[in-house]
């Protein structure tokens, strides 16, 4: 955890952000895998350790925007809860690791709300994810459950997103020791990927790594030489010489902030022509995007420019033609760059993805597109000093689109189909790095991972 004060100051800010009524943050509570006692491992829920710091399940936190006043309702240990787990914290002390001085069993939390509710005051609470919160918002409310995602309070949701949007100092601090760490899993892969050895066995290794940090993977590893599939998670295929690999990996920090780093690299060590080719096109647009970031600039723009750029590198190797702006207006390149260059970074991976990707991403001024490949952009406002987001661009090969689209007659005027199909064994490429807006420009967050060609291959030999 933070100090006391860093959770009392964000739980102060949000009240000058919503007014009236009281905002309920109950905690995640264990989830069982195949019987009740043996659970997945224990995930807090993001905002409620924003606002409340604490790590673990059984609890809930309630903020009065009207008498200013906090709560935290919990449960001491039992006996028997000592002897399977050992003793923790009195709920006393935990809410003194929070700042919250008023601390109550869990059973009262009914009645404090149940008396709200018979005064006609509002209760604000976030949109759930996991059904056993919805139930239990349900509950605490007397709503029926049908009605609680759409009860979930827009005036709370827009005041925790411009909170947790702009990170602090101790947030940075924090996202850097999670890329310091993906920098150890990052290089483990290039070491270790030679033919002859399964995906799992380096997957594994790296899912180690985070563990050994005393935390976790900030999401499940997608490592792959299918990496034309965006998110494979299928870690099954014996590495060959000839294919790449695609590593999107990060760590979560004790605090559970998040890093989110992708490299790929060549099984046998060393990329071919043709792979390099493509990979400096990658590169080219990663490092451009990067030193367009600043307050104030679109990362919709950003994105746009990065398509640019890789639509006129594949224009230079015969795989596109024609004019480069106008086959990106019309989403021609989006055959080979079908995602989004980033997204914002922070207690979750996508972060705070489960309050609205549109609200996260987009503004009043700058609404998502509709057009393939640019509507997975899941962020297009203005960027801000003290964002901190990646960036993600990627060029892939995938034989089922390039089949649709040849076979719809799409786009013939700017992707050269027959030039096209002699790569559909290529798979893919992506290179991402987490970055924080500042108030001149960017800053590339962490110990920096290999990255260029040479450096990758330097690397891979060591």
């Amino acid at each position: 955890m933070f100090k006391a004060e860093v959770y009392s100051n964000r739980r102060d800010q949000l009240r000058r952000q919503v007014s009236g009524g009281v905002a309920l943050f109950p905690a995640n509570n264990d989830s069982p895998m195949n019987y009740p006692d043996n659970t997945y491992h224990y995930r807090q829920d993001s905002s409620f350790l924003y606002f409340f710091g604490l790590d673990q399940p059984g609890l809930a936190g309630v903020i009065d925007f009207e008498s200013g006043e906090d709560y935290l309702f919990g449960d001491d240990l039992s006996l028997d809860d000592i002897i399977w787990m050992g003793s923790l914290p009195s709920m006393k002390s935990l809410g003194e690791k929070a700042g919250i001085s008023r601390v109550l069993p869990y059973h009262k939390l009914s009645a404090y709300l149940e008396d709200f509710l018979q005064k006609g005051r509002f209760i604000h609470y976030l949109p759930p994810y996991r059904d056993e919160t919805l139930l239990e918002i349900a509950r605490l409310t007397n709503m029926p459950w049908e009605n609680v995602k759409s009860g979930a309070s827009l005036a709370l949701i827009k005041g925790v997103i411009g909170l947790r949007s702009v990170k602090e100092a101790v947030e940075v601090e924090d996202i850097i020791r999670a890329v310091d760490t993906s920098y150890e899993m990052h290089t483990t892969v290039m070491k270790m990927a030679r033919p002859g050895i399964y995906e799992r066995e380096i997957a594994g290794r790296i899912e180690g790594i985070a563990l050994s940090h005393g935390t976790m993977a900030a999401f499940p590893i997608i490592l792959s030489m299918d990496g034309q599939t965006l998110h494979n998670h299928y870690h099954g295929n014996i590495l060959e010489e000839g294919r790449l690999i695609v590593t999107d990996a990060g760590a979560e920090t004790v605090n559970h902030y998040a890093g989110d780093i992708t490299r790929t690299v060549p099984v046998d060590g060393k990329f071919s022509q043709r792979q390099k080719e493509i990979y400096e096109i990658v590169l080219k647009a990663e490092v451009f995007s990067i030193d367009q970031i600043r307050p104030g600039t679109p990362y919709r723009d950003i994105h746009r420019d990065a398509a640019r750029i890789i639509a006129a590198g594949l224009r230079d190797l015969g795989l596109m033609k024609g004019d480069v702006e106008e086959a990106v207006n019309a989403g021609a390149h989006a055959m080979f760059f079908p995602h989004g260059l980033g997204h914002m970074l922070g207690l979750d991976v996508h972060d705070m993805e489960g309050l609205g990707e549109n609200l996260v991403g987009y503004s009043e001024e700058i609404r998502r597109s509709d057009q393939f490949g640019t509507a997975y952009l899941r962020l297009g406002k203005e960027l801000e000093s003290g964002y901190v987001i990646t960036v993600e661009p990627g060029i892939y090969f995938i034989p089922a689109l390039i089949d649709r689209w040849r076979s719809e007659g799409k786009f013939t005027a700017f992707i050269d189909y027959e030039k096209v199909e002699s790569y559909k064994d290529f798979g893919g490429i992506r290179i991402e790095d987490d970055i924080l807006v500042t108030d001149k420009g960017s800053q590339v967050l962490g110990k920096p991972i290999p990255k260029t060609v040479q450096e990758v291959e330097d690397m891979m030999r060591s």
